[in-house]
């Protein structure tokens, strides 16, 4: 008898489709964990180096985060959630900093932006051609840590700027001449005081022209008032005296500032304060990497530890044959555990590379959509990389065990017998867990129906995950009922497809592994891809028919501050309202669950009786007439969520962190198209970073008499624009089903092709009995039809089970699934399935029976 570790390496040399096929699901396995890990472990460690602020030794900034704290003592847990604009601190804090022993200044920095103006004819005012019209603007103290320095003039003073050369340049300007900017506190003509040769730590990250930016600096004294925040500034840059410990200054520092809600930051931590990007790139890494990671690697390992325990269960006549000639259970066990240690480890080391490289793309693509700044970069450890292998091992270990469990543990004289014969039932535990997890998905399915917006799309998570453990469990009892029902058309559609219909019937578990994956494949990808399409296509409905206005004026950049006036006084407008549109932070939930929940809103410029002239939100309850300071409109969705409606107050946390709880005067139904939150335009100044509407919606007029303020549309060519956003947005979804559909499309091929290579003697015999090549090929590809058929109705019936009550909290209405892209999802199923059994089975039938 050879010894165990002989009997794995013979079973790898004589049977090498069918490690093949193990070593391909391990590879992939590896591949999907490990990009999963590197980008996982990218937002856990993310960090950009400065560089406006590389010359200081010490910054302070807010908390640019709120938290949710549940539990206490020991037991207490904080989840930060980064707030979506700058919260600041007080400008009175530079001064206390200066005090600090080793501190050669400190600097009150706050960065805003400046719309340009057009000037009086005739005026002598001079008019700033910047692209875009908008200038980045600081306070003159500024020039201390960025190189900044004059080339003639001096330093500005109340009612005076400070351009950058090269802006100065393209308008003529020169020391003396005034020049007209736009600012939160409104249009004002400026004098030039001076000309300034911008620093290096002023230029953008990204600026590939090199080119100086468009630079305007005021007097410290007026900075915060023109940014639309009096007395508060981004942050308090503490400048060293030479020789001082950057430790011991930040520790005084912190001192110094004790109470005020200021952090301290050295090192890298400053560039997360000059890039507050980075708090958002962190989420969108974890969701990636952790909450979808977490999904993929489930996934990943379920599907592995199905092709593990196929090959596995292929062998049940040779590990028979070493029971009936005196294999132990021991060595049977060992041999088994030796396969394993054979293939695992190789083929998760070979999947780790393809993974650095599908982690490195998918970093690169979120770079390029902004979702992630480019000065942070990609951190690839040993760690994420060891993670798969680990896994891979595991996984391929224990399905092993279990698969080869029976054939180890029956009696000699039973082993041919069991092997000869496919056991009809599963394991009495299998099924007790298949059924438990059929129900966890029915109960989560009911859950998600009673729910709205986030809770219900938290359930349908629970639902795709039960209902596919449930099928993984009971795999062959859903295989032989989906036998029984696909197979009664094929026994009237000639002998091959009756033969696959009774081939089917009678190998179950072999269909059964088969199904799994393309379920897989078609739940998850669905689930994604048709959650974007049901939402993108509920709000572009909500969009078009919310908006009642006949001219639709925007600029990203931001209207001009008096661009509603404007407009209004315009020939036969009736109504312009101005809006800014914002998020803000809800908490919702209870104890445990307790989360903030980021609700898009706008900030009307004009009354609520305005609004409804331009846009209809659909009210449900109360009216928008009082809306206005202290009170707001919610969208339904986001009123069930925190369990509020008219009459109560609705704590939030405003752009940038202030905490308020207005009162609710209306619920309406169409947030999802415009905004989920709607408030007076006063309640957001001082709260928000831009000061400037960036939609204006006007009744009446004409687009002539308006295009001097920004872009005119109407309302289908704004709602186009929206959804051409809307569309970018969608890359995220649209990418995790690929890749994670794509995994288990690849290993329900894989799993075909082993189960067909594994049939040679089934297909031969055939041959023998008088079956031509062409029949056999024939009821392969029934078979394959059958199996694509089965999986497609499992996949789209999760799927269905997890989308219908989820679209409709989240939207009130059915989910949107586009014909095209099911058609195109039912062709690539069966065409692959088909490509999966015929190329093997040409194969296989190429020797004589």
């Amino acid at each position: 008898m050879r010894r165990p570790n002989g009997l794995a390496r013979e079973a790898v040399r004589f049977r090498p489709a069918s490690f093949a096929g193990t070593f391909l699901a391990l590879l992939m396995s590896a591949l999907i964990v490990s990009t999963c890990g590197i980008l996982l472990e990218t937002g856990l460690r993310a960090s950009v180096p400065p560089e406006r602020y590389a010359s200081a030794a010490v910054v302070a900034a807010a908390d640019q985060n709120e938290y949710v704290v549940t539990g206490s003592g020991e037991d207490e847990e904080r989840e930060a959630t980064p707030l979506p604009d700058t919260a600041r601190l007080d400008a009175g804090l530079a001064a206390r900093a200066a005090g600090v022993p080793g501190v050669a200044a400190a600097v009150a920095d706050v960065t805003f932006p400046v719309r340009t103006a057009h000037a009086d004819a005739g005026s002598g005012v001079r008019e700033l051609p910047v692209p875009g019209g908008v200038l980045t603007a600081h306070g003159w103290g500024a020039h201390a840590f960025t190189g900044t320095a004059l080339t003639s003039g001096s330093a500005p003073r109340a009612g005076e700027v400070v351009l950058a050369a090269g802006t100065a340049r393209a308008a003529h300007a020169a020391v003396g001449d005034t020049v007209v900017l736009e600012t939160a506190a409104g249009r004002q003509d400026f004098r030039l005081s001076g000309v300034a040769e911008v620093g290096k730590a002023d230029f953008p990250r990204d600026a590939g022209t090199g080119a100086a930016p468009d630079l305007v600096w005021f007097a410290d004294t007026r900075a915060a008032t023109l940014a639309g925040h009096p007395g508060k500034v981004d942050a308090v840059v503490v400048l060293a005296e030479r020789g001082t410990d950057t430790g011991a200054l930040a520790d005084g520092v912190a001192h110094a500032l004790a109470g005020s809600g200021a952090l301290v930051h050295t090192g890298d931590g400053r560039g997360a304060v000059e890039d507050p990007g980075l708090g958002y790139a962190k989420v969108t890494l974890f969701a990636i990497g952790g909450s979808f990671g977490g999904i993929a690697a489930l996934v990943a390992v379920f599907t592995a530890a199905g092709t593990v325990a196929l090959s596995v269960g292929q062998r049940a006549r040779e590990f028979a044959l070493l029971r009936a000639v005196g294999a132990t259970p021991r060595q049977i066990r060992r041999a088994v555990a030796c396969e394993a240690l054979l293939v695992a480890p190789l083929a998760g080391i070979l999947g780790c590379l393809p993974g650095i490289g599908l982690a490195h793309w998918w970093f690169g693509q979120l770079q390029d959509r902004g979702a992630v700044p480019h000065a942070a970069g990609l951190h690839v450890s040993a760690f994420p990389m060891l993670a798969a292998v680990v896994m891979g091992l595991l996984t391929a270990l224990g399905a092993g065990w279990i698969a080869g469990r029976r054939p180890a543990r029956i009696k000699p004289g039973q082993a041919l017998s069991e092997a000869s014969v496919e056991r009809l039932r599963p394991g009495v535990v299998r099924t007790l867990l298949g059924v438990a997890a059929l129900v966890g998905g029915s109960v989560l399915t009911g859950v998600s129906a009673g729910s709205a917006g986030d809770d219900a799309a938290g359930a349908a998570l629970g639902v795709v995950m039960c209902f596919m453990l449930a099928v993984g469990l009971l795999g062959p009892l859903v295989a032989r009922l989906c036998a029984g029902l696909f197979g009664l058309p094929l026994r009237s559609a000639g002998p091959a497809a009756g033969l696959a219909a009774a081939n089917s019937r009678v190998n179950a578990r072999r269909l059964a592994s088969a199904i799994t994956p393309i379920a897989l494949a078609v739940a998850f990808s669905s689930t994604l891809v048709f959650m974007h399409t049901s939402e993108h296509h509920a709000a572009d409905k909500q969009l078009r028919a919310g908006l009642t206005a006949e001219h639709v004026v925007s600029d990203p950049a931001g209207l001009p501050v008096d661009a509603a006036a404007r407009a209004a006084r315009a020939p036969g407008v009736d109504t312009a309202v101005g809006l800014l549109h914002t998020q803000v932070l809800v908490p919702t939930g209870s104890g445990e669950f307790q989360s903030l929940l980021g609700a898009s809103t706008q900030g009307v410029s004009t009354s609520g009786a305005d609004l409804a002239k331009v846009e209809d939100l659909d009210v449900r309850e109360g009216s928008l007439d009082r809306l206005g300071s202290g009170r707001i409109a919610v969208d339904r969705t986001l009123a069930e969520s925190a369990d509020a409606g008219v009459g109560d107050r609705l704590p939030l946390y405003l752009p940038d962190g202030t905490k308020v709880s207005p009162e609710i005067v209306a619920v309406y139904g169409r947030g999802l198209g415009l905004s989920t939150l709607t408030m007076d335009r006063a309640s957001l100044e001082g709260h928000v970073t831009s000061p400037y509407d960036d939609t204006l919606l006007v009744r009446g007029g004409s687009r002539t008499s308006l295009a001097a303020l920004g872009e005119v549309t109407d309302v289908s060519g704004y709602a186009t624009q929206q959804s051409l956003d809307a569309r970018l947005g969608a890359w995220m979804n649209n990418t995790m089903a690929a890749v994670l559909g794509g995994f288990a499309a690849v290993a329900a091929l894989n799993t075909l092709v082993m189960t067909v290579l594994d049939r040679r003697r089934e297909l031969g015999a055939l041959r023998l009995v008088g079956a031509t090549r062409r029949q056999v090929l024939a009821m392969l590809r029934w078979e394959g039809l059958l199996v694509a058929a089965a999986g497609l109705v499992l996949g789209s019936a999760i799927a269905a089970a997890t989308l219908i009550p989820m679209i409709d909290g989240v939207t009130g209405d059915a989910p949107y699934v586009p014909p095209s892209m099911f058609g195109a999802l039912t062709l690539a199923t069966g065409g692959l399935t088909l490509l999966a059994v015929t190329l093997p089975g040409r194969a296989a039938l190429r020797r004589r029976p």
